[in-house]
């Protein structure tokens, strides 16, 4: 009867290995091409949103991979979002701080090198379903923007709409 009852329990977790994983959360990062920023390099981001999606709240985050070497305890970041049947962009203009006052990476690191997921927006609400664009432009005095590896977006389910 043991042995019965241990294949059920193995079939059952066999089976549900199957099933797709319901993902709550988009994440995706470009590397930036000689790691560094141009103007001219814009990384696109595109997240689609389900019907069923849309009773939920989401935060909004701007991830940053550096090396130590990056000169600037902050970056400017244009981001430029396009809704779901829209052809126009809505601009937002976005300080993303890497370092405290006292010159000190706020992110992880390793060796050289820090990673930042920074907060653009909380309990956001994509309340439309289909795709949402997002456009990321450096947008501080220098050009190039040395010592950038990697820039990326991730949106993550923050909870049911009220």
């Amino acid at each position: 009867m043991k042995q019965m009852g241990a294949a059920i329990v193995m079939g059952c977790l066999g089976l549900a290995s199957c099933l797709p994983v319901k993902m709550d959360a988009y994440e995706k990062n470009e590397e930036i091409p000689g790691h560094q920023w141009s103007y001219q390099y814009k990384p696109v981001f595109e997240v689609t949103i389900k019907p069923e999606d849309t009773a939920y709240l989401y935060n909004i985050y701007v991830n940053i991979r550096h090396q130590d070497a990056y000169p600037y305890s902050n970056i400017w970041v244009l981001v430029n979002t396009q809704l779901p049947g829209d052809s126009s962009l809505q601009p937002r203009r976005v300080e993303l701080p890497l370092a405290d006052a006292s010159g000190k990476w706020l992110g992880s690191g390793l060796d050289d090198i820090y990673e930042h997921r920074i907060p653009i927006q909380q309990q956001a609400i994509l309340n439309k379903p289909g795709t949402y664009r997002f456009t990321f432009e450096q947008n501080m005095r220098q050009n190039p923007l040395p010592y950038v590896m990697n820039v990326g977006l991730r949106i993550e389910k923050a909870g049911a709409r009220p």
